[in-house]
């Protein structure tokens, strides 16, 4: 189905477009609203709201126009009220509350944690796994070794495979256009 198409029947209320909507965009909102909240509890919550407030404002879609910037946000918005939601102050019995601040996004932050999602997601299980050892839970090529017990050549030549094919699909984010 074509994203056109898709935005029509999700437009047009049809249910099986909006679970093809969310296989296809659940991603990305999540990193919206994980930038927002930097909670995966919290964001999976807003993931779900926002899905519910699109599904809701269907019928108010433009199907002419492209889907994902209109749910992401959606996504902002929700995230926001889920923060909202959690820093109001709670009966007794629970420890004093303190302020955060929360640094929205941008729609360009936005769409190059897009990018790189998608570019995350065009690499192999096996390099897919090695990057996300490394950058998102720190672990050292010795620890990501020993952890998925492999040698630490192995480890080393799939990151380099990883970050190579990493850099020529996110060419586009980090060179102006012609």
């Amino acid at each position: 189905m074509t994203d056109t198409e898709l935005a029509r029947r999700f437009q047009a209320g049809d249910e099986d477009a909006v679970r093809a909507l969310y296989r296809k965009h659940a991603g990305a909102v999540m990193t919206v609203a994980m930038s927002v909240l930097g909670n995966r509890d919290l964001a999976a919550e807003a993931v779900q709201q926002t899905f519910l407030n699109a599904w809701k404002a269907a019928a108010t879609f433009d199907p002419s126009r492209e889907i994902a910037p209109w749910l992401y946000s959606i996504a902002r918005r929700a995230a926001i009220d889920v923060h909202r939601k959690e820093s109001r102050p709670t009966q007794s019995g629970h420890e004093e509350e303190t302020e955060v601040a929360v640094h929205s996004p941008g729609i360009e932050q936005a769409w190059e944690a897009w990018e790189v999602r998608t570019a995350l997601d065009k690499l192999n299980n096996e390099e897919r796994e090695v990057v996300r050892l490394s950058h998102f839970e720190g672990l050292s090529h010795s620890e990501i070794g020993a952890k998925l017990g492999l040698p630490l050549g192995t480890i080393k030549s799939r990151s380099h495979r990883a970050h190579k094919r990493l850099a020529r699909l996110l060419r586009h984010v980090v060179e102006p256009s012609p």
